[in-house]
């Protein structure tokens, strides 16, 4: 019900995994870690991720395998953006251009993944802009001249 709910068992109609993963892989550490999916559906503590040249390989805990097999996105089919909650920074994942799934982690785990280096376009994330001080240039939307 959980794979149904969060997700997994439609991104497993097209991306399961069939191989091990190829080129220059990164792995967040020996443990599992914690993600959210689709519902808020929260897989904690369980979850392994590893990112290669050719895609981003996701798997479960064995205990917790059935409904869930390995899964295999490749890069082309995730976008990525930069978000926030209290203090906390998370990195938000669409899986799958047809399936639309969400998968948030935290900034941490995907910068030691080297994520955010992997996926086309991030480089504007890492850039964030300060918009309490506008350029001299830029005009100021109440109508005021610069100083």
């Amino acid at each position: 019900m959980i794979s149904i709910l969060g997700g997994w068992f439609s991104l497993s109609r097209r991306f399961r995994a069939h191989a091990t993963p190829y080129g220059e892989t990164k792995s967040a550490g020996p443990l599992f870690y914690g993600v959210k999916m689709r519902f808020r559906v929260s897989y904690g503590n369980a979850i392994r991720l590893t990112a290669a040249t050719d895609a981003l390989y996701i798997s479960i805990l064995f205990l917790f395998r059935i409904g869930h097999p390995p899964l295999c996105i490749p890069w082309n089919e995730i976008q990525m953006r930069r978000t926030k909650f209290l203090w906390a920074r998370y990195i938000v994942f669409t899986l799958g251009a047809q399936e639309r799934i969400p998968m948030r982690i935290s900034e941490r785990m995907a910068r030691k993944l080297g994520i955010l280096d992997r996926v086309p376009g991030v480089n504007a994330l890492d850039v964030e802009p300060n918009f309490d001080r506008l350029p001299n240039n830029f005009p100021d939307p109440s109508g005021r001249k610069p100083n």
